[in-house]
């Protein structure tokens, strides 16, 4: 085995030729360094040639690196991240050839352009006439004049723009910064200012577009994501809106107005979440007291007032309170008639209320709207199911109950009514079969409304004792009186009918 102190006693013995040998690799590197940028060169440009733009850009890198004052070097990298579409990156190396060889007039259109589409135009036409001054290409001189014009028309663009925004004629800016924005697509100033108008002519979604390109395009643009956040608040998008807020303190944790939009934003957002887990839940009282916490929480922003009674007439229809829903619904579909799942809700609330013709008018609007919907469909046909059912033979009215009514009311409902009907009640020949028919009809009654899926065929319009819908179905009634031998409706002690038929 050998011993660490060996090995050390070699690295001693041969360390000074190492470093003579590593000494001598940095020399030829420093002195054929021209040939090696060469090389690099040569590869960069026939992968850029071909296409391998990441390729190519690492040699430019290289070549850069090996000789810092290269200018076809910077040239050349500028030349593919202008392919990549890095021009961010692109227009130091061009200013950087400049500073090398300021006659190189390509680098120098190539920068006004750049600088063009940025809106800097000063800029922009000072490169232009430098290139006319500098014995151009004949190409190059067209470009130039023709840029350097378009430079000019565009400085008077801007100033008219502005004059028409600070006179608040917000259209004739607009229509200016639009020929603006054409050339100077990476303008952030421009758009900002037409965000800025349409804001003030409510075209919101305009606005965001607008927005979200100028947060792109200068860097720490705070106040383009506090302008996001504060549109998407208006517009009752509370997500969309924390999302924005929380860029803008990124780029900068301190900011007063974004730390202060954030916390009321913050607090509304977690309100609503808590809202919907309880919907989930099916603590839909609760969730009625969450959204009406929701409204004290921001009174003054009227879509998150329409949200909030949106989803309590949700809550309510679902808690099967019709008589609380269908106001609250009706509410937000005098400021949103189209609301689709309000219409549904509010129908279902009719339904609830056995107010069927209503209900069948509310989804047919909602089917309008949205014509694939399959809730919109199923609860049209039960509700006119229910509509024509309700013109027959209705189980709940028969016995005075709710359509919520649960099992012991039912059954405590039917009690009183055998006994008020019972047909040895009657001795008039004419009431006692009025009697008996009545009496048939409250036996059913409580037959279908105790029996669990009896009772979901009728809720859904379908009526099990009807001979017509259950064909081949047999039910204790349908031979008549003599199913009740022996039956006592009172639930105790032997009881016999005595029916006298003529």
């Amino acid at each position: 085995m050998v011993s660490i102190d060996h090995v050390a006693s070699k690295i001693l013995t041969y360390m000074p030729y190492v470093l003579v040998l590593i000494d001598m690799r940095y020399e030829g590197v420093r002195c054929g360094k021209d040939g090696s940028v060469d090389n690099h060169m040569e590869m960069g440009k026939k992968l850029l040639a071909a296409g391998q733009l990441a390729d190519a850009l690492s040699h430019f890198h290289a070549a850069v690196d090996g000789d810092p004052k290269n200018y076809m070097a910077y040239y050349r990298r500028a030349t593919v991240f202008l392919a990549m579409g890095k021009s961010k990156s692109a227009l130091p190396d061009l200013s950087r050839v400049i500073e090398l060889k300021p006659d190189f007039t390509s680098a120098r259109l190539q920068r006004g352009n750049l600088l063009l589409k940025q809106g800097k135009l000063d800029e922009a036409e000072s490169d232009f006439k430098k290139v006319l001054k500098s014995n151009p290409s004949d190409k190059e001189e067209k470009e130039a004049k023709s840029q350097l014009a378009k430079s000019d028309e565009l400085q008077r663009l801007v100033a008219q723009s502005r004059s028409s925004f600070n006179e608040r004629d917000y259209m004739t800016a607009i229509t200016h910064l639009d020929t603006i924005i054409e050339t100077c697509v990476w303008d952030a100033s421009s758009r900002e200012m037409r965000a800025e108008c349409y804001i003030q002519m409510g075209e919101m979604g305009k606005a965001v577009s607008d927005l979200k390109a100028a947060s792109k395009l200068k860097n720490d643009n705070t106040q383009a994501f506090y302008k996001l956040s504060t549109i998407y608040y208006n517009l009752g998008d509370h997500e969309m809106s924390l999302n924005e807020i929380r860029e803008c303190l990124k780029l900068d944790p301190d900011h007063k107005q974004c730390y202060s939009h954030y916390k009321q934003v913050k607090k509304l957002n977690k309100q609503i979440q808590s809202a919907e887990e309880l919907i989930q839940e099916q603590r839909y009282e609760d969730a009625v007291g969450k959204y009406e916490a929701v409204m004290r929480t921001e009174p003054n922003v009227h879509q998150f007032t329409l949200l909030a009674k949106e989803r309590i007439c949700h809550a309510l229809a679902k808690d099967q309170q019709a008589s609380r829903a269908v106001p609250v619904c009706s509410e937000v579909l005098q400021s949103d008639p189209e609301n689709v799942n309000v219409l549904k809700d509010r129908a279902e609330a009719y339904v609830q209320d056995e107010q069927y013709e209503e209900a069948i008018k509310d989804y047919e609007t909602a089917g309008k709207y949205s014509e694939n919907d399959h809730q919109i469909k199923e609860g049209l046909e039960r509700a006119q199911r229910l509509l024509k059912q309700s013109q027959r033979r209705d189980y709940y009215k028969i016995l005075g109950v709710k359509r919520t009514a649960k099992k012991k009311e039912i059954i405590k409902a039917y009690r009183k009514l055998a006994q008020q009907w019972h047909p040895d009640n009657f001795q008039d020949p004419q009431e006692k079969k009025k009697a008996e028919k009545k009496f048939i009809d409250i036996a059913q009654a409580k037959e279908v409304l105790t029996d669990p899926e009896m009772r979901n065929k009728f809720d859904q319009g379908e009526d099990p004792m009807d001979p017509e819908s259950q064909q081949g179905h047999h039910h204790p009634f349908n031979g008549g009186f003599h199913g009740f031998q022996g039956f006592n409706p009172f639930g105790s002690g032997s009881f016999n009918f005595k029916f006298n038929f003529n």
